[in-house]
């Protein structure tokens, strides 16, 4: 015999769901997850999202209701985006109080701002009529210093509307640096800045398009960073941690654990991740067809970007795990052993 078999069993720790429970490495709370939410201006009822079935755009009473539901699940946070009717080169609507972002973000604050992290994404993309995160020069190319000076007034606009995390996801260089001083400029030392620091541009991102009714003409590869290249990624990170952010976060999650995982090891300030809208697709696509279980594939899914160093996980299936976190955890206080921790028990054999 080798490797000391058969005095050495690992099986042992996995015998049973109370035992597996007991040495789990990873556990996953509620608390952890964000809610990306759309809303959507001038819409009387909420619209489906035809390529992320379960998702949609808000109405502002929809968003009211699903804002509470989240609260009272738990979860750690929403993070919002606006879908406006009109647009234009600038992006005006993502500074106007009363555009479509920033009355969420108030209705947000005042419904549930105490209950769970207010988060506002800044970035020109719903707003600019080209579809690009930034305003354009002359020749068509995306400007970053202007758009820097656009990314100063959404930051402040956003804090004043009571935004408490503004999540900057545009790419630009020098973002982070920009909003800390407009911010801390304008009396918003208290607004914490996450960066969407090691952001790529991924093929995975196409359900997005439709969320917030996306106007892009080309795409974004000379800002977001290119999938073969991983020290870039942790590059920006440690950038974005220079200027004074304060979370940063690799997006999306599934094919850059790798990423996720090398930023968890060497960031001094909390590390976040996107599970985007196309890896929601996916694993509700396949779901729909019958090939895999929808909740326990979302499950473990999630278990894995946060076994990779994920301190909070944005997903659209924040309050379906949400929900069933709870429900698990309430089955154990009540003396049922039908749940397990980490990954959830959807009653059926293991393969």
């Amino acid at each position: 015999m080798t490797g000391r078999f058969p005095q050495v069993r690992p099986r042992r720790l996995r015998a049973t769901p109370a035992m597996r429970r007991l040495v789990a490495e990873t556990r996953l709370h509620p608390a952890e997850l964000v809610l990306p939410m759309f809303i959507r201006e001038g819409t009387a009822s909420a619209i489906p999202i035809s390529s992320m079935p379960g998702v949609q755009q808000h109405s502002l009473d929809s968003f009211r209701r699903a804002l509470n539901e989240a609260a009272e699940l738990g979860i750690g946070g929403v993070n919002l985006f606006g879908v406006p009717t009109t647009k234009d080169a600038e992006g005006s609507g993502a500074t106007d109080p009363d555009g479509i972002l920033n009355v969420a973000i108030r209705i947000a604050k005042e419904e549930v701002g105490d209950a769970l992290v207010v988060q506002s994404d800044l970035c020109l993309d719903e707003f600019t009529d080209h579809g690009h995160c930034g305003v354009l020069a002359a020749d068509g190319s995306v400007d970053n210093d202007a758009t820097l000076l656009r990314y100063r007034d959404m930051a402040v606009a956003q804090a004043e509307a009571g935004a408490e995390l503004v999540c900057m996801s545009g790419m630009m260089d020098g973002q982070i640096a920009a909003a800390r001083d407009a911010l801390d400029s304008a009396g918003h030392s208290g607004t914490a800045l996450l960066a969407y620091s090691a952001k790529y541009a991924s093929a995975f991102y196409g359900p997005f398009r439709e969320a917030v009714a996306s106007t892009l003409q080309g795409d974004r590869r000379t800002y977001q960073i290119d999938a073969a290249d991983g020290r870039q990624g942790l590059r920006e990170v440690l950038l974005d941690i220079e200027e004074g952010a304060d979370i940063v976060m690799v997006k999306p999650a599934m094919s850059y654990l790798d990423v996720l995982a090398r930023t968890a090891d060497v960031s001094e300030v909390p590390v976040w991740a996107y599970q985007i809208s196309g890896e929601y697709a996916m694993i509700t696509a396949a779901a729909q067809n019958g090939w895999i279980d929808r909740d326990a594939a979302a499950m473990e899914a999630l278990v894995g970007i946060k076994r990779a160093g994920a301190d909070a996980i944005l997903t659209y299936f924040a309050v379906d795990v949400a929900r069933q976190l709870n429900q698990e955890a309430g089955l154990r206080t009540t003396g049922s052993t039908a749940a397990v921790s980490g990954v959830a028990s959807t009653g059926k054999a293991p393969e």
